[in-house]
């Protein structure tokens, strides 16, 4: 079904929001199903802060299956016996896109060096992306979380190159408590001696502050309902074989507890703590309205699209008040627009999880 991750070097310079420009950006995407031969299937896929390209194949650092493979595939809701899918992995990232570890031109890393970006950088990154394959216009744009972010971003300032827009979980612009948890992380990241300012490339990486960082956003992503169901007060079995017991110290007594551990360490082995700084920068800065005059409307002013939003009742990070926000906008700038607010229990991580109403959802959508 899948193609192995490719490699592709933009013809131009990207400009950036900041101002200046990245030169020589590669980025790395993969591919699913067939272009129709006049290149009117396509889908773009786009992923959330910790994604990447591999949305229906293995990780090749820890094996597991790709993000959405329960969603992306032959005769699945994203179907690619009808559509061509393509994922790329987003500039300032660490999975073959150019970042903060990419060679910056003088055989080092970018490291700090690398520019601040923002999410209409990395879409502007998925359009040169898109002119160089040779894709005009888009079936559809979707994407949850970040994902949904650079859909919205694609839509407002890209407004042909795609007639569909899909958006879960998602918003158009973060909140101050949304900012507050990622400078959480990025302190965390930031005050581990082993990140030497971002130059620890070569050396021991910031394992235990992108760890911690990871803990404090998986928190996030969950529901309490979630957390309560799947842990409660329970408390963690020993290594000895005893069963749960307070031990009266700082080991991980609660199970909730080694579980946030695990996420937090498995995490630092995949992924680069530059890039965990750049993104979550990227996602603070993101205010499509701000872009835009100040005024939400204007943003679709215009836009012949039809757009589909959804949330989900248990979603804390981006809660539906969100996605109606955006969803009134879009009325008022006269775009045909559908919203659905979904049952679950995950919280919000609820749009990678098993939600068989999502499914018909973006099956119906795409279709």
């Amino acid at each position: 079904m899948s193609t192995a991750s490719q490699t592709l070097v933009l013809p131009h310079a990207l400009p950036l929001d900041g101002g200046g420009e990245l030169g020589r950006v590669e980025i790395a995407y993969e591919t699913y199903g067939t272009l129709d031969a006049d290149r009117s299937n396509a889908i773009l896929l786009c992923h959330a802060l910790t994604g990447n390209q591999h949305v229906a194949s293995p990780h090749p650092v820890t094996g597991k299956p790709g993000w959405w493979q329960r969603m992306v595939g032959p005769g699945k809701p994203i179907d690619t016996d009808r559509f061509h899918v393509i994922c790329a992995n987003v500039i300032g990232s660490c999975m073959g896109s150019t970042g903060p570890a990419s060679d910056a031109g003088d055989g080092n890393p970018h490291a700090m060096r690398f520019p601040v970006i923002t999410i209409r950088d990395m879409v502007r990154a998925h359009v040169g992306l898109l002119d160089t394959l040779g894709i005009v216009r888009l079936h559809a744009v979707v994407g949850g979380s970040m994902g949904g972010m650079q859909a919205l971003s694609l839509a407002a300032n890209w407004p042909e190159r795609a007639e569909r827009v899909l958006v879960i979980a998602s918003t158009s612009r973060h909140s101050a408590q949304n900012i507050g948890f990622h400078e959480l992380g990025r302190q965390a990241i930031m005050a581990d001696p082993r990140w030497q300012g971002g130059d620890y490339y070569g050396g021991e990486a910031p394992e235990n502050g992108l760890a911690v960082a990871r803990m404090a956003a998986h928190i996030t992503y969950l529901s309490e309902e979630a957390l309560t169901a799947k842990f409660g007060r329970n408390l963690q079995d020993r290594p000895d074989g005893s069963k749960g017991a307070k031990t009266f110290g700082f080991d991980a007594d609660f199970q909730v507890e080694s579980y946030l551990r695990y996420q937090g360490s498995g995490f630092s082995r995949r992924f680069d703590a530059n890039s965990y700084l750049y993104i979550t920068r990227a996602m603070d800065y993101f205010d499509l309205a701000e872009e835009h005059g100040g005024r939400l409307a204007d943003a679709f002013a215009g836009t012949t699209a039809r757009f589909c939003l959804v949330s989900f009742d248990s979603d804390w990070l981006y809660p539906t008040a969100e996605s109606r926000h955006v969803v009134h906008a879009l009325n008022a700038a006269g775009a045909a627009v559908s919203f659905v607010e979904l049952s679950a229990p995950h919280g919000h991580d609820s749009f990678l999880l098993d939600v068989p109403a999502l499914d018909r959802v973006v099956e119906g959508f795409l279709g």
